[in-house]
């Protein structure tokens, strides 16, 4: 326990301090993001790493051997992990407050962060449930397969239990479908994501084929006018069209491949491990290649400049400045903001 109290200390003095850095940085909120992928998501893994070699979980839940006994130790150092990364995401809440000016109080962002480590530990020790039954790596793949699939298909009603999220009223739901129509996009439902306090325009669609549910945040409807959530939704459309999703979750499945039967001893590992980074660029270029067409198809249907505009309206709402960049970043699931806008406004001028 105390170097769970130790890194939790270590998390928060590196939130903190990073925090103050990002906001004398030019364009800060998309430093924030920066800094939580790049610095604080992995700090929290490390120290998963460390609990676990430590046996934190076992010391937690009494060092049974059973198979119950693991689970919950494994649970334990995953609650754990997720403690530090709420501790090192905490001291940030201000500074992004400050940076957007907006009313997002800590409480309720620390809480509403709890939900997800909550829900990704919960995940997480039932991926890894296998692993404790002597499953061998090829069969453990396939169970993998199965659950991240099944996640997939049940998005629809696992996002409401991590997000506090209602049914629209009549009067919204004919506004959405009059723009849904135009757009092209087929869902059975709509969900309101409540935001009130983040500010955060998003929109999403999410579900397998045949019951996708769309999910909008409060804020995308008070932030947008027509043409702006229009586009929005087209472009939407357009990934459903292009399975962007499904490009992220196949290629993800495709990129543990060579990792499994690495695990299986039936080749060498470190040409297994090139070769599983190789097929995980390969998929992020797939996929960034499917949020280009999802791009085109919204141009089809409300015009390139349209979209542009919406992109740029989506920034400036949330006080982000769009980001270029000349090379890829063969990393990524999507192009850069500004460069998307960029060539929506070259299909324009053409």
């Amino acid at each position: 326990m105390l170097v769970f109290g130790a890194v939790t200390v270590v998390g928060t003095a590196l939130g903190g301090l990073g925090s103050t850095v990002v906001q004398r940085l030019s364009n800060p909120v998309a430093r924030y993001r920066q800094l939580y992928l790049g610095i604080l998501l992995p700090f929290a893994l490390l120290s998963y790493v460390a609990f676990r070699l430590l046996g934190l979980g076992h010391a937690v839940v009494g060092g049974g051997a059973g198979m119950i006994d693991r689970l919950l130790a494994t649970f334990a150092e995953l609650v754990a992990a997720g403690v530090v990364g709420l501790a090192a995401y905490a001291p940030t809440v201000p500074g992004v407050r400050g940076v957007r000016d907006i009313e997002l109080s800590t409480g309720r962002a620390v809480v509403r962060m709890g939900r997800y480590v909550l829900a990704l530990s919960v995940f997480a020790t039932v991926v890894t449930a296998p692993l404790e039954t002597g499953l061998s790596p090829l069969l453990l793949l396939a169970v993998v397969a199965t659950l991240l699939v099944g996640v997939q298909v049940a998005a629809p009603w696992l996002i409401p239990l991590v997000r506090s999220a209602r049914q629209p009223a009549e009067s919204t739901v004919e506004t959405l479908e009059r723009r849904q129509e135009r757009a092209r996009l087929s869902v059975r439902d709509v969900r309101i994501l409540d935001t009130e306090q983040e500010g955060t325009a998003n929109v999403t669609v999410r579900g397998a084929p045949g019951y996708c549910r769309l999910f909008v945040t409060s804020t995308f409807l008070e932030a947008f006018d027509d043409e702006t959530a229009t586009a929005h939704l087209a472009v939407q459309a357009g990934r459903q069209d292009a399975r962007v999703h499904a490009r992220v979750v196949g290629g993800l499945l495709l990129a543990l491949v060579p990792l499994f039967v690495a695990l299986a001893d039936i080749g060498p590992l470190w040409p297994l491990a090139g070769a599983s980074l190789g097929l995980a660029t390969l998929s992020l270029w797939a996929t960034r290649r499917g949020v280009r067409a999802a791009d085109d198809y919204a141009a089809d249907r409300v015009g390139p400049d349209t979209v542009a505009d919406a992109l740029e309206r989506y920034a400036a709402v949330h006080d982000m400045a769009p980001s270029r960049r000349r090379v890829p970043n063969p990393f990524a699931r999507s192009p850069p903001l500004g460069n998307r806008i960029d060539r929506l406004r070259e299909q324009a001028g053409e």
